[in-house]
C-alpha cells in the first residue's frame, strides 16, 4: 500500500513465499522502478511461480513485472492506483446494485456510498460524467465457491477434507465451510484465509485488465 519497495525486499529476504504471489508482486515492481538492491532476483523467482500457479491474474502480473525488468514492453493499459482488495469485495459481493470505480483517483464507490452521498447533498465527484467512471457490477460468489472447492484438494488431512466438502455441498456453504475449520487446525485456517485473498486479489487484476487498467504501482491506493 505505501509502495516502499526497500522495506519489502528487506522482509521477503531472498526468496517470494509462494502462497502470497500476488500479493507481494505489486511490491516487487515498486522496488524495481527505484532500482532497489535484490529485487531483481525476487522478481524472476515472482514470475516462475505465477506462470507454474496460473491461478486468474497470474499472467496479467508475471506480464508486468518482465516490464519493470525491462524484458518487454508495457501492457497497452491505463495505470490506476486502485486498492485491489476493495475492487474485489465489490466484484464478489452476492447480492448487490452496480457501483463505480473512479478514473481519476481509483477509489471504489459502492451504490450504497454514492446514494448517501447523493441523498445527503454531500460534496461528492460528478457521478454523471461519463469519462470518469467505469460500472462495477458484482460477479456474485462463484469464484469464492470454486476457491472453497479447490482448495479442499491441497488439505493433506482427508478426514478434514471430506468434512469440508459436505460442509459446502449443503446451504449456507461459506459460513459451514469456515465453521469446519475447528481451532486445533488454526494454521489450516490461516492459510485458507491466504489462498482465498490471493485468488480474490488475482480476480479483480484480471477483470481490471479486461477494462483496460492496470494497477499503479509507483502510486499507492487511496484508502
Amino acid at each position: 500500500a505505501r509502495a516502499d519497495g526497500p522495506a519489502l525486499i528487506a522482509a521477503l529476504g531472498q526468496q517470494v513465499p509462494t502462497d502470497v504471489l500476488q500479493l507481494v508482486g505489486d511490491g516487487i515492481v515498486a522496488a524495481l522502478s527505484t532500482d532497489v538492491p535484490g529485487a531483481l532476483g525476487l522478481a524472476e523467482g515472482c514470475v516462475l511461480g505465477l506462470r507454474a500457479r496460473r491461478w486468474p491474474g497470474d499472467e496479467e502480473l508475471a506480464v508486468e513485472l518482465e516490464a519493470a525488468m525491462g524484458r518487454r514492453a508495457w501492457p497497452a493499459l491505463s495505470p490506476l492506483g486502485v486498492d485491489l482488495e476493495e475492487l474485489s469485495d465489490m466484484l464478489e459481493l452476492a447480492w448487490a446494485k452496480t457501483g463505480l470505480l473512479d478514473l481519476e483517483s481509483g477509489q471504489v464507490w459502492p451504490a450504497a456510498a454514492i446514494e448517501y452521498a447523493t441523498e445527503a447533498e454531500e460534496a461528492h465527484p460528478d457521478f454523471d460524467d461519463p469519462d470518469r467512471w467505469l460500472y462495477l457490477t458484482p460477479e456474485g460468489s462463484r469464484g469464492g465457491y470454486e476457491d472453497m472447492d479447490d482448495f479442499i484438494a491441497t488439505v493433506p488431512d482427508r478426514v478434514v477434507a471430506g468434512r469440508l466438502a459436505k460442509a459446502i455441498a449443503e446451504k449456507g456453504a461459506f459460513r459451514r465451510f469456515k465453521d469446519t475449520l475447528p481451532d486445533p487446525l488454526k494454521e489450516e485456517e490461516e492459510r485458507w484465509y491466504r489462498f482465498s485473498d490471493e485468488r480474490r486479489r488475482g480476480r479483480a487484476r484480471r477483470w481490471l485488465s479486461d477494462a483496460g487498467y492496470r494497477t499503479d504501482h509507483g502510486r499507492p491506493a487511496i484508502r
